[in-house]
């Protein structure tokens, strides 16, 4: 069955065949360079984007690749979690450095590393090892927790949220309005932060937790 990852992870497969990253490979093809960075192939209401039949051609012009040689790297594609699927990741005190997210909250850039990790539904999901004790008792120094771009978040949910001034944190939604995100902190001896719409660039939920 064709599925949204595996013709995602097919045109992965045919940029890593011929030596390009994704954005390579969408420029090699004529096309805008972000059109099959991971944070197209969802939409922030949680949608599946899906590649067009234009852009597939263009991709296989440009590179010289058959269609069978497509095909069998979306047949080797196969659905499901795996446990060689490696997402990115960071330590929470970097992520606040410029080149890492994008406008929406996506992973991009250079000095990821890889972590391996059972496939999510969402592609962008990426992983934030958590550093110092400002998260006691909840999260520990050394864990890790995954973090889903593209997951719903409600109040009382675990997020890790970025300012437009940069400053990236892990807390707790506790109430979002129109023009106000207010976030409580897991540690008693840290302060809640209340923040206007405008001075938070993204939110995003967390999904996983080593703990």
């Amino acid at each position: 069955m064709l599925t949204h990852r595996a013709i995602w992870a097919a045109i992965d497969g045919l940029a890593e065949r011929y030596g390009l990253t994704a954005s390579g490979l969408a420029r090699k093809a004529g096309l805008d360079p972000t059109t099959f960075n991971r944070s197209k192939r969802i939409s922030r209401d949680g949608k599946q984007r899906w590649p067009s039949t234009e852009s597939v051609a263009k991709v296989m012009e440009a590179t010289g690749a058959t269609v069978s040689e497509f095909m069998a790297l979306l047949e080797n594609a196969t659905p499901g979690p795996r446990s060689s699927h490696k997402i990115p990741l960071i330590g929470l005190a970097q992520a606040g450095a410029a080149g890492f997210f994008d406008d929406a909250g996506f992973p991009t850039g250079e000095g990821w590393e890889k972590l391996p990790f059972p496939e999510l539904d969402d592609p962008a999901a990426y992983a934030l090892e958590i550093t110092g004790d400002s998260m006691l008792p909840v999260y520990r120094d050394g864990d890790t927790v995954i973090v889903s771009p593209a997951a719903s978040v409600r109040r009382g949910d675990r997020v890790i949220a970025k300012t437009v001034e940069g400053e990236v944190m892990c807390k707790i939604l506790a109430r979002r309005t129109l023009t106000r995100i207010e976030l409580s902190s897991f540690n008693p001896e840290h302060p809640d932060r209340h923040f206007e719409i405008h001075e938070v660039a993204w939110i995003s939920r967390i999904v996983w937790a080593s703990q």
